[in-house]
This record gives structure tokens, sequence and C-alpha cells, in this order.
């Protein structure tokens, strides 16, 4: 049995159709898929969902806890909604990257 799972991040010149891989060991397989809007992520989590099974979702942490909810209600609360988050240090470091490489501050 293989345990799979969805990472999803924002960029601000992404491609969602274009813009995924997946890595299979053969016991885990990781889809990541990058996203422009949080539409466009609510929209890939329910087509992995019902496509690919996924069993976990990992959120890079520009997500929003509403955002969050609105994914999790969107696969129907049967898969698992987690967002990757540092600490405070961590999380202006990641703020200040994003920014010189040009993101806007809702990405």
């Amino acid at each position: 049995m293989t345990f799979k799972a969805l990472l999803i991040a924002h960029a601000p010149d992404a491609d969602y159709k274009k813009h995924r891989n997946v890595i299979n060991t053969g016991m885990y397989q990781l889809y990541s898929v990058v996203v422009r809007t949080q539409k466009e992520a609510v929209q890939v989590s329910k087509d992995y969902w019902q496509n690919e099974s996924i069993e976990a979702i990992i959120l890079c942490p520009g997500f929003k806890h509403g955002d969050v909810a609105e994914i999790f209600e969107a696969v129907d609360g049967k898969v698992s909604v987690n967002v990757a988050r540092g600490n405070g240090p961590s999380g202006k470091i990641s703020a200040e990257a994003r920014k010189k490489a040009g993101y806007s501050k809702e990405n």
C-alpha cells in the first residue's frame, strides 16, 4: 500500500496545470503543485482527492486558517490537511526571501 500526499505551494507566476510533479518511492507518493490562488488550491485539492486518492495535504506557510478550513471542507473532511510552518524567526526569514523574490504580501 502506498501513502499518498499532496504538497501545495503558492507562487504569483504559477500555472497549476503546468507546475506540478510527483515523487514515488513505492511506499510514499508525493504530488506537488504550485498554485496562484486559493481557488486553484481548492480545485487541486478536490481533483487529487477524487482522482489520486490522496490521504494528506501539506500546505505552504502562506495559507491562512480560513484557507485551511476551506480546503478541509472541499475534501469532505476525509483528508488530513496540514500547514508547514516554522517558528517566529523562520517565518520572518521566509517572508523576507519571498519579498526579495518579488512576491506580494498576499502570497
